[in-house]
């Protein structure tokens, strides 16, 4: 398979670990292995006793069981474990759609969730969302170009990079479509848990319907993308079987330490959540006065979920602006080319302990700069 190198992969290998400011991570705040070892007394001797021999291929027993409290119908073996969300998301693409079949696929989205289904001969439509519709799904739209060869619908809520979330009804309503036309609903659902008001929460898809597939990981809510553990949840045995195959020609099983330390945060997994809430919290009102301050600059739709929020620039190439951003600063924004989408919007994340002070050297950059006013300034 040829497949098109990843924009946004391709664009933290080059700047992550070497500017000054990260503004536009995804992720929460991390912990140290201590910190997560603290959680329980007798962990650190647990850990210290581990067996590091090859694990189950669909994950730990501990660690399925752990994952399946995130659920009510999903028991720990419809669940299976990878080494992250992007092998999960790789895995299902290429064991669910055949060449010639089509997929709908939320829109703008992590490449991946388009990419891998397009280079294996899928015909791909965007279920493109507007920031002039406050990012809304169509389901009008969505019942309209389901075509005989459709095979699933993927749809990402809470939703990277915009921060919408809908609302239940919304959420039935698209269940009941993909049952009619008898269509897999893979679910990326990786910052479920991270919803402002607890009210907003979706249920899993997985719980609702018996063809949805539901996609969980450690980075976004809890903070662990080091332990690089995702997972797939289904009620489908079939799919499910499928991609345990699949996975052999992949990581085929995961670490063992991993495993065991995901399995001990998500015994925990509220704590984890509250906590990075709380840095949540704290940020987002600093990104209000922001752009309030700037509102001139800006068009601001604040999230109801996760980590990242999708603002536009109302005059400037959103491309140009990052890019000066960072050379004149060393504050990296992600912009929406790295999307697919249209060249105005930039992702900015505010999970992270130094946002505030990200926040303040953007703040002096645009008062320098005259809010950055003027097309072209540079």
């Amino acid at each position: 398979m040829k497949i098109n190198p990843f924009k946004l992969e391709r664009f933290f290998d080059r700047y992550e670990f070497k500017v000054k400011y990260l503004l536009c991570s995804s992720d929460s705040e991390s912990l140290a292995v201590e910190d997560l070892l603290a959680l329980e007394p007798d962990a650190a001797a647990r850990l210290n006793k581990l067996w590091l021999g090859y694990t189950e291929y669909p994950g730990s027993p501990a660690l399925r069981e752990a994952i399946s409290q995130l659920y009510t119908r999903i028991g720990p073996d419809e669940i299976v474990v990878h080494t992250g969300a992007e092998e999960a998301i790789y895995n299902f693409m290429n064991v669910a759609v055949d060449p010639g079949d089509h997929i709908i696929v939320h829109f703008p989205c992590y490449q991946s969730l388009t990419e891998i289904a397009a280079a294996n001969g899928c015909e791909v439509t965007r279920w493109t969302t507007r920031e002039e519709d406050g990012w809304e799904l169509d389901l009008d739209f969505l019942r309209k170009v389901i075509q005989p060869n459709t095979r699933a619908i993927v749809v990402n809520c809470p939703h990277n990079p915009t921060g919408y979330l809908m609302d239940a009804a919304k959420q039935r309503e698209l269940i009941e479509i993909a049952r009619e036309h008898k269509l897999l609903l893979f679910s990326d659902e990786v910052y479920r848990e991270l919803e402002y008001d607890r009210a907003d929460r979706l249920p899993a898809a997985c719980d609702l319907y018996e063809n949805a597939v539901s996609l969980g990981v450690m980075s976004k809510t809890y903070g662990l993308a080091g332990l690089r553990i995702g997972w797939v949840a289904s009620q489908n045995r079939e799919i499910l079987g499928r991609m345990i195959a699949h996975k052999d020609y992949m990581s085929m099983c995961n670490s063992a330490p991993s495993e065991f330390l995901a399995a001990l945060a998500l015994r925990h997994r509220e704590t984890l959540a509250e906590r990075n809430l709380a840095i949540i919290n704290e940020n987002l009102p600093i990104l209000d006065r922001l752009f309030e301050k700037y509102e001139a600059v800006f068009n601001w739709q604040r999230p109801k979920a996760g980590t990242i929020a999708f603002p536009s620039l109302k005059q400037d190439a959103a491309d140009l602006f990052c890019q000066n951003l960072l050379d004149q600063t060393g504050v990296l924004l992600i912009p929406s080319t790295l999307f697919d989408a249209e060249n105005r919007n930039f992702r900015i994340g505010f999970a992270r302990r130094n946002m505030p002070e990200a926040v303040a050297v953007l703040d002096d950059y645009l008062g320098r700069n005259n809010g950055w006013d003027r097309v072209n300034h540079f």
